[in-house]
């Protein structure tokens, strides 16, 4: 829910006990809080928000207030209701376009790997986009993906729904395959306008992603990927005869780690990591690779950048 101003009050960061999650530390929310003007989702999806709406014609209907923030048009302050509490807040209308961000979190079993795991870094960068999202008074929603959709929420919006939020994503467990473009069809299918659509993962998955990814973007979308991964796995450091398992089917398979497979093993990782950068050069999106080793803010300043890693 969107709150109004009222009097001297100020809507600030909610801080992690706030929030009852330990994803959003205070040192974070300060960081997020400071990024979060920076953050531009170039699909609108066509309903009432808080952004001017690009259609001619439609009325605007005064919706509601919200308070001012550096970086906010100054043409939009109510200065009537500045003269009376004090406090600058800007008017909302109707017939301004919404924005919403679709958050899709791989929880597949691959995602349990490392330490800390890669899930874990992967819900708390997707908390790190929802809080700039929603703190712009904006909407956002989480899918947990697996073998398609495993788990949808419901959009919530402004900093009132952030609890929601972080609680979806501290019930998210690392389990099971994984079918991305099963997932990321399923999200457009399910959308009734575009927005920016999120998607975290290590992307470990053979399927046609890049075919659903270009169908994402052909229906509006803003697209935006980003990949956790563990440094053992840009630089494995293994050595010697192993029966490995995989974590999402269970198969067994014994390899000698030699130099000539380990060679063979970062070209194909090599290999992954350069597909999901050409496309996302190819059709304007954003790539950023994250390692389960580095400060997680330097990895959200990137995603605010949009950039190609």
């Amino acid at each position: 829910m969107r709150g109004r101003a009222r009097g001297n009050a100020k809507v600030g960061p909610l801080s992690a006990q706030a929030t009852g999650s330990r994803l959003l530390d205070a040192a974070f929310v300060r960081e997020l809080e400071a990024l979060r003007r920076r953050l531009e989702i170039r699909a609108r999806s066509g309903a009432g928000g808080e952004h001017l709406a690009r259609r001619k014609g439609s009325s605007a209907e005064f919706q509601e207030h919200r308070a001012y923030a550096p970086g906010d048009d100054m043409r939009r302050i109510d200065w009537s209701a500045y003269a009376r509490t004090g406090e600058p807040v800007l008017k909302l209308f109707r017939a301004e376009e919404d924005v919403i961000a679709r958050i899709v979190c791989d929880g597949s079993a691959s995602l349990g790997f490392g330490e800390p795991s890669k899930l874990e870094v992967a819900r708390r960068m997707a908390a790190a986009l929802g809080y700039m999202t929603l703190a712009r008074s904006e909407r956002a929603q989480l899918f947990a993906s697996g073998e398609g959709i495993q788990a949808e929420g419901s959009p919530c919006r402004g900093r009132g729904g952030l609890p929601q939020l972080l609680r979806s994503l501290d019930a998210l467990t690392a389990k099971g395959g994984t079918n991305l473009a099963k997932a990321v069809d399923a999200v457009v299918q399910r959308s009734a306008r575009p927005g920016m659509l999120a998607v975290l993962s290590d992307f470990f998955d053979p399927g046609p992603l890049t075919s659903a990814l270009s169908r994402a973007v052909s229906a509006g979308h803003d697209v935006a990927l980003v990949q956790v991964v563990a440094p053992e796995e840009i630089q494995p450091n293994f050595e010697g005869d192993f029966e490995l398992e995989d974590a999402e089917t269970g198969a067994l398979v014994e390899v000698t780690m030699d130099a000539s497979a380990i060679e063979a093993y970062t070209l194909r990782f090599g290999g992954l990591c350069e597909e999901l950068r050409g496309w996302a050069k190819k059709f304007g999106a954003t790539y950023v690779r994250v390692r389960t080793d580095e400060p997680l803010d330097e990895a959200v300043r990137r995603f605010v950048a949009r950039s190609v890693d």
